[in-house]
């Protein structure tokens, strides 16, 4: 696992926790600098806030050698948030060999749900990890 990332540097992601499929990362969102039109934090900062702790807890399933990649996210937003720490807990639904299903839950820290984000993430293997499938194009 590579960590910091770029984008959670730049973001101010925080790992809290990991484990075997499983991560929480830590984030202080504030619309002043997150915001919408709206002024509450904009919905893509809290799917990016469970991608990486998606990735995260991918990170801990997968081979020397492999990379991953996600393949789709379903966010459901419960709540605005307008300032505040939030964390992302994400947790492995389901292991497959090539594509498995992550779930994420933001919580404020009152404990109050943000979000609820659902996940595939596909792991690569082979010439996969640096983008060549090994086929003629």
């Amino acid at each position: 696992m590579q960590y910091p990332t770029a984008i959670s540097q730049l973001l101010g992601f925080s790992i809290v926790a990991v484990d075997e499929g499983t991560a929480t990362i830590a984030f202080d969102a504030d619309a002043a600098r997150h915001g919408n039109q709206q002024g509450t934090v904009h919905g893509g900062m809290l799917c990016e806030l469970a991608d990486a702790a998606i990735g995260t807890a991918h990170s801990t399933l997968i081979a020397e050698g492999e990379s991953f990649a996600s393949i789709d996210l379903k966010a459901t937003f419960l709540r605005p948030l307008w300032r505040g720490r939030l964390l992302a807990h994400a947790r492995i639904e389901h292991r497959g060999r090539t594509v498995s299903h992550y779930r994420c839950d933001i919580l404020r820290e009152d404990g109050k749900p943000v979000a609820n984000i659902a996940s595939a993430v596909m792991t690569l293997r082979g010439g996969q990890v640096h983008g060549h499938s090994g086929r003629a194009r």
